[in-house]
């Protein structure tokens, strides 16, 4: 018994050999703008730091922060400011959530590619999400019924838009509310007459990019200010960053993070700057 006592023993020793142990471990959940950059950082820095782990989730803006009031991950990402309730949530279970902003955005408002309409005013763009224009023969296009195609409400590119474009106002209630970005996307690409809105990470030739007020979204736009909405794009953690939390979110800022950033079809700061 005691030599298979001994040899019980040499095997799990044996296994620790072979199975890593990580000395440190962090969550990252959220918004599913900032998803692709958080995503890939992660990846690229486990790449050159084995030792580190490092889960990154999306759900949402409301999802990530909710997550980190709850202390459920360490990192939450948000593509909005934190609310006002969120933070009273925040002091009463103890949490010091801290602003970190990564990266800059614009919301582009896309629509399905067989539409004639290419240039739209911020405006009208309101008109239609609140449902006072419902055919695009009220804009000059073809007599076809707009389907509104929308982000759901836990998303931090749903709060921007209703704060950026409709003031505060309620999205029409026939609107197709999509869980991401890339589903806002897919739904436009094929519905005809769709019109919805992503961030700039998510524009590709499936759909019709609209200016508004005369202007294209683009990196350009967005640094120069000249684009109307643009927004920053946040990582929340639970105080003032340490150990891999800080390691994690300086490599985000450091050139090599933000030309990460740039590669996801977002704006860097330094190029803000």
């Amino acid at each position: 018994m005691k030599r298979l006592g001994m040899l019980a023993l040499t095997g799990i020793l044996g296994l620790g050999l072979i199975i890593p142990c990580y000395a440190e471990k962090i969550v990252i959940e959220g918004s599913t703008t900032v998803l692709p950059i958080a995503q890939k950082a992660a990846e690229v820095y486990m790449d050159r730091n084995p030792d580190a782990d490092i889960s990154v989730r999306g759900g949402g803006s409301g999802v990530g922060i909710a997550s980190l009031l709850d202390k459920n991950c360490d990192i939450a990402c948000s593509s909005r400011p934190i609310k006002d309730t969120e933070l009273d949530k925040a002091v009463t279970n103890g949490v010091d959530a801290t602003a970190n902003i990564v990266a800059m955005d614009g919301l582009a408002v896309i629509v399905n590619p067989a539409n004639n309409i290419s240039k739209l005013s911020k405006s009208q763009i309101k008109n239609i999400f609140m449902g006072s224009i419902s055919n695009w023969s009220q804009l000059g296009g073809s007599d076809e019924k707009i389907v509104v195609v929308s982000r759901d409400t836990s998303s931090g590119t749903f709060e921007s838009f209703t704060t950026l474009v409709l003031a505060g106002n309620k999205t029409r209630s026939d609107a197709l509310m999509q869980a991401s970005n890339r589903a806002v996307a897919t739904t436009i690409a094929g519905t005809p007459g769709a019109i919805g809105y992503v961030g700039l990470g998510f524009i590709s030739s499936e759909v019709k990019v609209v200016e508004i007020d005369g202007v294209v979204p683009s990196k350009e736009t967005v640094i120069s200010g000249k684009y109307p909405i643009t927004r920053p794009l946040f990582m929340y953690t639970n105080g003032k960053p340490k150990g891999l939390v800080k390691k994690y979110i300086d490599f985000i800022l450091s050139d090599e993070g933000q030309k990460i950033v740039e590669e996801e079809g977002f704006v860097g700061l330094k190029e803000k700057k």
